[in-house]
């Protein structure tokens, strides 16, 4: 197995039941209220669009509080995943909440063999997902072959000017210090902590990521012949991505507590394959 694979995949499993046990990722919430909708999927509800009656895969689906949610709107959804314990607490909400999601264990580049070409009316990214791939442009290759003609991807994620940036400093300065575009080699971090709220002391801290450039991504995704249809740049992340710099807001996403216009946080892209 290759080594950044085998190592992210180490990280994700350990980290699967301290996230579903985390109150940010709101399990309980879900089972108690059958319409509650994760804070990722409730900010894009203006741009989402109606997905009732759509077959829709949510690629690296995590935990599954977003796969859940579109499946909330109307979605027949399959959730896609590299971490079998991800999936296990997946499964495990989707049976104590509903409504019924398929999830299926694999990479992003098994996607199609595990799932079959031309199979989706709707591909779902969200947060936090493309950084670990090495490669956009197979992402995209993927993301076209899953897709129906008339099909669309829908993409939320954090922005890559904000991932160049060095991690929070004492001066509050916002310096580049990671490379914005796609390099061969990964970025390799070694961090004891997850995003979340939890008080799980981890052993997997090593993982590899790789950022991605706005306009490799988009052109990854012309070069397959999709229409790029929107591309909204937000002031917000929902997550506290520069800690002690930012602010949370109502609905609990994350700004820029001084001068916020300064920094692009996070991106809604939407691209479709023509009929």
């Amino acid at each position: 197995m290759d080594e950044s694979l085998a190592l992210n995949r180490a990280s994700w499993d350990e980290r699967a039941a301290a996230h579903a046990a985390s109150p940010d990722y709101a399990v309980q919430r879900f089972v108690e209220d059958p319409t509650f909708l994760s804070d990722v999927v409730r900010f894009d509800l203006p741009r989402l669009g109606d997905v009732a009656g759509l077959r829709g895969v949510h690629l690296q689906c995590h935990i599954g509080t977003d796969t859940l949610s579109l499946a909330r709107l109307g979605a027949a959804m399959t959730g896609l995943d590299f971490s079998s314990a991800s999936l296990a607490q997946a499964r495990r909400l989707a049976e104590r909440a509903g409504p019924p999601v398929e999830f299926v264990e694999g990479t992003v580049d098994d996607a199609v063999h595990l799932l079959g070409a031309e199979q989706f009316d709707l591909v779902f990214t969200g947060i936090g997902a493309l950084c670990w791939l090495p490669r956009i442009a197979d992402w995209a290759a993927t993301v076209r072959t899953l897709l129906r003609p008339g099909g669309r991807l829908f993409l939320r994620e954090g922005h890559p000017m904000l991932w160049a940036l060095a991690d929070s400093r004492p001066d509050g300065l916002l310096v580049v210090e990671h490379p914005y575009r796609e390099q061969d080699e990964p970025l390799v971090w070694d961090e004891p902590g997850t995003y979340v709220q939890t008080e799980h002391e981890f052993s997997t801290t090593v993982t590899h990521e790789w950022n991605h450039g706005l306009g490799e991504i988009v052109t990854a995704l012309l070069d397959q012949g999709l229409a790029l249809t929107m591309l909204v740049e937000h002031d917000s992340v929902p997550w506290d991505a520069l800690p002690g710099m930012m602010v949370r807001l109502p609905g609990g996403e994350y700004r820029l507590a001084d001068r916020p216009e300064r920094l692009p946080h996070s991106y809604t892209l939407q691209a479709a394959r023509p009929r």
